[in-house]
């Protein structure tokens, strides 16, 4: 008794361990394309909220009923990572909202643009009446060009504010367009905004296609979450042999495979969209060299 006692204390101590390795790995910044800002561990807590916490919570409470480290290491992690698992409908409506805004803004801003004004008058005339999904970055960009910021970096922000690829493309054009003074930015924009139209109706579908994808990631994994704990909570006999070494690293086992077939179901749910190309703000100099 005591050995299991003392086999479980080291798995548990192994788990917490590891834990400890992947919070170390995912507050690591690993985007090479961007400055590395020095930060202090609290504000990167603070991003999760009380996810962290409620996690921890969890995880202790499941150890505490059921003396089962692994169970415990797995209920804390399916808290934690649950809005990633579960969710997903919420920032595609996000998106799909803002790439209505942007192409609805741009008709507007080529709109305007046809009454022979700038580009520095004609963004601030249209941030005001464009769409509330980007009218917050809308209204910086127009701060930024009344405080004298150069057309090009401020393009460049607004676009890295937005952070849509397919604002990329609209941002770029403007931003060359800035710097070259050319003709045939109504041209253009009236191609970019039906493109961005086309990409709209686009993601409609995907998102409306995978929807059934998504309640079936969502059922499938509450089902198995609730007679997995049903079946620890009321029938302890049934899943007695878990309770020793070696059923927890069965236990592990199977746990991780579950863990995987969510995943993978998950990701049947997810619209990837492509890299973005412009780089970012902080790697431009005034006047939009890039460093």
């Amino acid at each position: 008794m005591i050995e299991t006692s003392l086999l479980l204390l080291i798995l548990l101590g192994g788990a917490i361990g590891a834990a400890g390795v992947l919070l170390v790995y995912a507050l690591t910044p690993r985007e090479p394309s961007r400055v590395v800002v020095q930060s202090t561990l609290l504000p990167q807590l603070k991003r999760y909220g009380t996810r962290l916490p409620v996690a921890i919570g969890v995880g202790l409470v499941l150890l505490v009923v059921t003396r089962w480290p692994v169970l415990a290491g797995a209920g804390g992690l399916l808290v934690f990572f649950g809005p990633a698992l579960f969710g997903g409908a919420a920032s595609e409506k996000r998106a799909i909202a803002q790439l209505e805004g942007l192409a609805a803004w741009t008709e507007s801003l080529r709109d305007t643009i046809a009454g022979a004004v700038g580009l520095e008058q004609a963004i601030p005339a249209t941030a005001y009446a464009a769409s509330p999904s980007i009218s917050p970055q809308l209204v910086a960009l127009s701060d930024r060009l009344r405080v004298r910021t150069p057309l090009p970096v401020a393009l460049q922000r607004f676009a890295d504010d937005l952070d849509d690829p397919s604002a990329d493309l609209i941002v770029a054009a403007l931003m060359l367009n800035a710097r070259l003074r050319g003709p045939g930015l109504r041209d253009v924009l009236t191609s970019l905004a039906g493109s961005a139209r086309e990409e709209l109706e686009m993601r409609r579908r995907v998102v409306s296609s995978r929807a059934s994808t998504r309640r079936s990631v969502q059922l499938v994994v509450g089902i198995s979450v609730f007679f997995v704990l049903g079946l620890t909570l009321f029938n302890r006999d049934y899943v007695e042999p878990y309770s020793s070494f070696v059923g927890q690293l069965v236990l592990l086992i199977v746990l991780a495979l579950f863990g995987a077939g969510f995943v993978w179901m998950r990701r049947l749910s997810v619209f990837e969209l492509p890299a973005r190309f412009l780089f970012q703000a902080d790697e431009l100099v005034p006047g939009g060299v890039r460093r």
